[in-house]
């Protein structure tokens, strides 16, 4: 029941990250105005806007005029609530839930909007680094000097392949990685880069072979970078003590 209850209850969260992914990148309210669909502009009625289910229900069309809607925004409903509902099982129920929940909320957001506008807002990573300073004040969490390393080297290591790639890597990739430094610590936020690369490989190759990404074309590196910051963060130790017993 309790598992159940915070799927239910993350799936609400899931489709207001959402909203967030969606509007603040093109500088728009996640109040105002209420929900509508981008094709016809009708606002959307309250059983429209309930998570997967009218997706489903409307075989992911717009009631009024027909319009195709994303998949992508149920996929993320699920994908985060399932998140949510798992961490409790990885990290447990103590204070480091706060965190885990928190960098999924952050994670979802950006994927949205990265994947949406190839873009990952500056204001959605201010003010979730200012929600982790203040979280870091009352939850157990990286002692100070590994968070500012790990922001820094975050910081510096995606500073540095942007410069040597030119411009092959975003400004926002660089400013989130600092974001991840600070969650994860130094050790952490460069086995995420490690496994972002690895997972964002994967995913060109798959994209390649389906037709979906053309060579020397930009593609969303957030997706990327959740998979790694995420894998990281609930099992990074393990694969670190699993690498060392290999190589030993």
């Amino acid at each position: 029941m309790v598992k159940l209850s915070i799927f239910l209850y993350s799936l609400l969260l899931a489709s207001f990250f959402n909203v967030v992914g969606l509007r603040v990148p093109v500088g728009e309210s996640i109040v105002r105005p209420r929900s509508h669909c981008p094709a016809c502009g009708r606002t959307l009625s309250a059983r429209e806007l309930i998570p997967v289910v009218s997706y489903v229900v409307q075989r992911g069309r717009c009631k009024g005029c027909g319009g195709r809607i994303s998949p992508l925004y149920p996929l993320m409903e699920v994908a985060t609530a399932s998140l949510f509902t798992a961490a409790p099982m990885w990290v447990g129920w103590g204070g480091r839930l706060i965190i885990a929940w928190t960098l999924i909320a952050l994670l979802a957001i950006i994927v949205v909007s990265d994947i949406r506008y190839m873009l990952i807002p500056d204001r959605v990573l201010a003010a979730f680094a200012a929600l982790f300073l203040i979280e870091r004040l009352f939850l157990p969490f990286l002692p100070w000097m590994d968070m500012l390393i790990g922001a820094a080297a975050g910081f510096l290591l995606l500073l540095l392949i942007a410069v040597l790639s030119k411009g092959g890597m975003g400004g926002g990739d660089v400013k989130l990685f600092a974001v991840l430094g600070f969650v994860l610590g130094w050790k952490m936020v460069l086995l995420a880069f490690f496994l972002a690369t690895l997972y964002g490989t994967v995913i060109g190759l798959i994209g390649m072979a389906l037709g979906r990404v053309r060579r020397g074309v930009p593609m969303p590196f957030a997706p990327a970078i959740a998979l790694g910051a995420l894998t990281a963060f609930f099992f990074g130790e393990v694969i670190v003590r699993s690498y060392i017993q290999l190589i030993t």
